[in-house]
């Protein structure tokens, strides 16, 4: 799927609803709490603190892509498409400004 067709399976789900999108605020705090669960995946994978016994090891994949859904709800929110940004930002970025940054193979 393309970040278009993304974001269009998100807004069809959320039009159902009389309210489809939380405030900005709200969503941007649901965000920072998923990525708070990639960091304790990847803490647990790779850092000092191992999961407790009883604790369920999430995995990593489904940890980004519950990233992804806030990400992807505020954009829709704020009527932003990401596959021009994306296209836009590798362009600009990763093919211009940063293209000399990294040392290549």
């Amino acid at each position: 799927m393309t970040l278009k067709e993304l974001q269009e399976e998100v807004d069809k789900w959320a039009q159902q609803f009389e309210t489809p999108y939380w405030p900005p605020l709200e969503q941007m705090a649901n965000l920072s709490e998923e990525v708070g669960e990639v960091a304790r995946v990847l803490n647990r994978m790779y850092g000092h603190k191992q999961a407790k016994t009883e604790e369920e090891i999430r995995q990593l994949s489904d940890e980004l892509v519950h990233a992804l859904f806030p990400i992807i709800c505020i954009a829709n929110g704020q009527h932003i498409d990401l596959q021009t940004a994306w296209e836009r930002m590798i362009q600009e970025r990763l093919y211009q400004r940063d293209k000399d940054r990294y040392q290549k193979k």
